[in-house]
């Protein structure tokens, strides 16, 4: 457990909580849930609950932090043909598995179009369902596929179907004792095909408008079943029953479809916000069913999926759990971070309470990570945990314990006083003038090191994609572009 000093009490109030767990069994998880449940929150990506904590939305004395049990991070396919998920399955992870894209495309396909790269390397598919956002981008295609999720506790578990766990905005049959275990569904067979589709108000990091999942089980060339749910238009994600009932035994000529986005269009439940009217998600409900159908009878729904999909995880790709080798531990009075950072093995002892961007800036010095939005909107404080591109601003600094973490300051030495002494990728956005204000420019540069890490020779499309999770408010992109092209031709 690291809990804040007593002597410390000044600072109290700028801390997010006072106690952090890192138990290393399921056991030891929902023993401390047990004893902590009206104040205490799991915590696994933490990329919903940070921003609540610093938003002070939510107040909570206890995280529990499950990354370091073995066994949580696992996609599986048993010998009934059910897909099982761990609570620490993260969107990167589902969009790089190679069963989930064969047998569960349109969960896939939802997953990439989670955020930017960081918040998918740490955002994990539990906690997006346990969020409840209708807008949550996961829910949709779960729900299409019938899926159910185990909760456990100290006195046991129960397995509820998605109809039944989520209950309005925000809202779920969870309860304060218990955690998500575990995630299933029935794989797709091969006379299936589904789909996933998003409107956001941009092409990456946007929150849906509304968003659209079918999947459909054809006999020959007509429909034999369907499944069809639509998310960000009710209080919880809703399905089309009219339209799925119409479907059966249907061809999909021209007038089937029509007549089912129509029927599909008058399930909306009608939400009227900023993002956009009941009317205008009506008609992108309509459009996105009707489009998804035509692709569905035509074998073109993976026509655009990315042969390579940057996660900016490394050479080996998502691994969210590799950080099991060590727990916090008691060092007197405090508990201590011990981590290595740019190569050199560093102590933190007021690290509580606090995100890994705060303890790096504050606590270390190393302010070349910066703070642009503090909620993993633009990408400035991107460093590298163990490899993998994370928003700092978005870890909890105990997160840290044992990891290896790689900062802007660690490309290069700080002597360096020549171009050529600098990190490649550094040396090119000097090059290519790709740096205007610079207060981007950190993030930046980081998410490029950790794309030619994993892909030494990208496309253009490929650099574009790894750079979703980074802003550039000067709008430099063309130059930012050119530089990474740059260095991954030296």
């Amino acid at each position: 457990m690291l809990q804040s000093p007593e002597n410390s009490s000044a600072k109290l109030p700028s801390l997010l909580w006072e106690s952090y767990y890192a138990p290393a069994t399921l056991k030891e998880a929902r023993t401390l849930l047990n004893e902590n449940a009206d104040n205490a929150r799991i915590i696994a990506g933490g990329t919903d609950l940070i921003i609540e904590l610093e938003r002070k939305v939510r107040k909570v004395a206890t995280l529990i932090d499950i990354t370091r049990i073995s066994g949580l991070d696992t996609i599986s396919l048993d010998q009934n043909g059910m897909i099982h998920l761990g609570p620490l399955v993260t969107h990167n992870q589902v969009a790089a598995s190679s069963l989930m894209v064969e047998r569960a495309f349109p969960l896939a396909q939802a997953c990439w179009e989670v955020g930017g790269p960081q918040i998918r390397n740490r955002g994990t598919i539990a906690g997006n369902i346990i969020t409840a956002s209708p807008a949550n981008d996961t829910i949709t295609p779960l729900m299409a596929l019938d899926a159910q999720v185990t909760l456990s506790s100290a006195q046991g578990q129960r397995t509820l179907s998605f109809e039944n766990f989520f209950k309005g905005v925000r809202k779920t049959e969870l309860q304060p004792n218990e955690m998500v275990t575990d995630i299933a569904f029935r794989a797709m067979q091969t006379n299936e095909r589904g789909c996933f589709f998003k409107l956001g108000l941009r092409r990456a990091q946007a929150i849906s408008v509304a968003n659209v999942a079918v999947i459909l089980r054809f006999s020959e060339n007509k429909v034999q079943t369907a499944r069809i749910a639509l998310g960000s238009v009710a209080p919880t994600i809703v399905r089309a029953f009219d339209a799925e009932v119409f479907l059966a035994e249907k061809t999909l000529d021209e007038a089937a479809i029509e007549q089912a986005a129509e029927l599909a269009a008058q399930a909306v439940k009608a939400i009227d916000d900023v993002r956009g009217s009941a009317r205008y998600r009506k008609e992108i409900v309509r459009n996105f069913v009707s489009r998804a159908l035509r692709q569905l009878r035509d074998k073109e729904e993976r026509s655009a999926w990315p042969d390579r999909r940057p996660m900016l995880c490394g050479a080996n790709g998502p691994q969210p759990n590799a950080f099991t080798k060590t727990v916090l531990h008691r060092d007197g009075r405090e508990d201590v971070v011990e981590c290595q950072i740019n190569g050199q093995k560093r102590s933190v002892q007021a690290a509580n309470g606090k995100t890994l961007l705060d303890m790096l800036r504050e606590e270390l010095g190393l302010t070349g990570t910066k703070e642009g939005c503090a909620e993993g909107e633009c990408g400035a404080c991107t460093v590298l945990l163990d490899g993998m591109a994370v928003d700092a601003c978005l870890v909890p600094a105990p997160r840290a314990h044992g990891a290896e973490i790689l900062t802007v300051e660690g490309l290069s030495s700080s002597a360096a006083t020549k171009l050529e002494e600098l990190h490649p990728v550094q040396r090119a956005f000097v090059q290519e003038g790709a740096v205007q204000c610079g207060y981007c420019t950190p993030g930046l540069i980081m998410s490029s090191v950790a794309l030619l890490k994993e892909n030494a020779h990208p496309t253009r499309d490929e650099i574009k994609l790894s750079l979703t999770g980074n802003l550039c408010r000067c709008t430099g992109y063309y130059k930012i572009i050119r530089a990474v092209e740059r260095a991954s031709q030296s």
